[in-house]
């Protein structure tokens, strides 16, 4: 794989069908905790009857609607190649019990799209199942024989963009119409970001675990775990889709860029002693506990560095599998002394030609889109540069050129109509979210 120049979906396996958000976690929950004393609980518990926490079911039935053990498999095969098959047993037990959940909440959504009349056709589904393929650089006949392959199937992820779809049509339909942001509102927001020019802002993901003082311990080991699988190489988006309560679930709990005093003072204290790339948790926030992954930082209306657009030449080579490994390191040294002696890029074909290398050409990639590694050696680069050669003997070894570089202006920060859209869409999650608590309220589900 060419490094920056492909695009990987990470556990999401969908295309276009999530909507955007930028609200945090905790205002989507902040309407749905019901305070312990308005129950009227006994002092004295005493229960009739067992329950047994370790009987899990692994089918149901909602509103006449049947969830099988094969869905809910399917959908875990999704996760656990998202996560490089690096997803241990016990794990999955759990994921499998998330999953459930999720499959239920799916064919609320979808049900309740059907019942206002909002249908969702093969041929959208089919459309947007082809843009995945396209993703993974397969057709989607080669795609179906390789889920298949993985243990899951085409109809599982098919289900799913049916589900977002729907809810997505559903909401525009019966809540964003009822979202009003006055220009005061979006002025309001502007007067505050050009206060704060020159301060710093995040952008941040996070899973959000709703608790109660009783199950907060739970909740929380239930949290680190999640916590030890992202950094045993687990992918933090994959995770935030199925374990996030958050409105940010579908878009792999990113918040967007945010600035520390939109957070909770746990969460924000955490973010500004973070670097970019760590995740931190599991931290307290009203209503349960948040695991936080940074994952870039800049300064409010302030030009950055890694703004800047890049034109790139990409030259890679690779090795015989039967080559030894002083052998591929006397090639890889060669290579580098090559591309450092080549004078620009009018020169990478030849040297690309020398070598049985292959070129990959990118016109528009912005800086801070590579991996930080790679952006501080290409920012300190000239034009007509090359980095040092990267790779493995395994995957292969390349270089990147530096043919153009176009700086960022003063930075004018987002525009009126951004900044409205971003509140629309925060207050439109905060009604889905209660509005898919309303659902679940009313549904009849049984489990097998």
């Amino acid at each position: 794989m060419n490094i920056g120049f492909r695009h990987k979906v990470a556990g999401a396996f969908l295309a276009g069908a999530a909507f955007a958000s930028f609200s945090y976690a905790q205002t989507v929950t902040d309407g749905n905790a019901v305070p312990a004393a308005s129950l009227n609980l006994p002092s004295t518990l005493a229960t009739f009857g067992k329950v047994d926490p370790n009987l899990r079911k692994p089918t149901a039935v909602v509103n006449g609607e049947i969830i099988t053990g094969t869905d809910v498999d399917q959908r875990l095969a999704l996760i656990i190649l998202a996560n490089d098959n690096k997803v241990p047993d016990d794990e999955k037990e759990r994921l499998r019990v998330q999953i459930l959940r999720n499959l239920i909440d799916e064919a609320l959504q979808i049900q309740e799209a059907k019942a206002n009349k909002i249908e969702v056709t093969k041929d959208e589904v089919a459309q947007s199942y082809a843009r995945v393929s396209q993703n993974f650089k397969r057709t989607p006949t080669q795609l179906d024989a390789y889920l298949r392959e993985k243990g899951s199937s085409a109809r599982s992820i098919k289900r799913q963009i049916e589900g977002e779809l729907a809810w997505s049509r559903l909401l525009q339909r019966n809540v964003n119409p009822r979202i009003n942001v006055s220009d005061e509102e979006v002025k309001s927001v502007i007067d505050r970001l050009n206060a704060a020019k020159g301060t710093s802002e995040f952008r941040v993901g996070e899973i959000y675990l709703s608790s109660t003082p009783e199950n907060l311990a739970a909740v929380t080991e239930n949290a680190r775990k999640i916590i030890e699988q992202i950094r045993q190489g687990g992918s933090f988006q994959a995770y935030a889709r199925q374990f996030s309560e958050a409105s940010t679930a579908p878009v792999g709990g990113d918040l967007g860029w945010i600035r520390p005093a939109q957070l909770p003072d746990s969460l924000a204290q955490a973010v500004q002693e973070m670097k970019t790339g760590q995740i931190a948790g599991p931290i307290e926030v009203p209503g349960g506990v948040s695991i936080v992954y940074l994952m870039d930082n800049r300064q409010v209306l302030v030009a950055d560095p890694r703004d800047a657009m890049l034109s790139l030449r990409q030259l890679s080579i690779s090795f015989p599998a039967t080559m030894s490994k002083t052998d591929a390191q006397t090639r890889a040294s060669t290579f580098g002394q090559a591309t450092r002696d080549m004078g620009g890029c009018g020169n990478v074909d030849k040297v690309a030609a020398q070598f049985g290398g292959e070129v990959v050409d990118n016109d528009q990639m912005r800086a801070r889109d590579l991996p930080p590694a790679l952006q501080d050696m290409l920012l300190g680069l000239q034009v007509g540069q090359a980095t040092p050669p990267f790779g493995s003997q395994e995957e292969g070894v390349r270089v990147l050129v530096l043919c153009g570089r176009d700086d960022p202006q003063q930075a004018s920060g987002p525009s009126f109509d951004q900044i409205q859209s971003q509140i629309e869409e925060e207050r439109i999650n905060r009604r889905a979210q209660i509005y898919l608590r309303d659902l679940r309220r009313d549904a009849v589900v049984d489990y097998r």
